[in-house]
């Protein structure tokens, strides 16, 4: 199985590109992992919010391909404790074939269109943070994952 984080929109913050690339390199150590940046829409504003929404999940779904799993980083998804999550991640990796993507969407979330594709969403937290900050969140978040699954000191309870 591969993971994959699908983003919208580049991360312009150099401080958070940094940390996320430390932990993107930490992540292949334990599993096919790739960050994939889908361009932010050009001349947004004269579109509609709706529009720009149906715009990006356009974007997203061409990027999936047959035996995927799209998995939403979305407000209103199941909320993990950190343990739970790797649990969670350990049986993905037991049972995905292809590729297990978690999306990240733009500013006003998904199209109707991605979250019927989407097979489940996940709730990183209750609180609101910047889709640059999530980005580092969730790999950090993956990777504590991967070190539990292992059995190794970074997480502790």
């Amino acid at each position: 199985m591969k993971a994959v984080l699908l983003v919208v929109g580049k991360t312009v913050n150099k401080q958070f590109v940094d940390l996320i690339d430390d932990y993107v390199g930490r992540l292949k150590h334990y599993i096919g992992f790739e960050l994939q940046v889908i361009p932010d829409l050009k001349n947004t504003k004269s579109l509609s919010e709706e529009q720009q929404k149906t715009m990006e999940g356009e974007q997203i779904l061409k990027t999936i391909m047959p035996g995927d799993v799209l998995v939403l980083l979305d407000e209103h998804g199941k909320e993990f404790r950190s343990i739970e999550f790797s649990k969670w991640m350990d049986n993905k990796m037991q049972t995905v074939n292809k590729r297990l993507i978690f999306v990240i969407g733009g500013p006003y979330g998904f199209s109707d269109a991605v979250y019927d594709a989407a097979r489940e969403k996940l709730s990183i937290s209750k609180m609101t943070f910047s889709h640059q900050m999530i980005r580092l969140i969730f790999v950090e978040q993956l990777y504590r994952a991967m070190t539990i699954i292992k059995g190794e000191p970074y997480h502790h309870e």
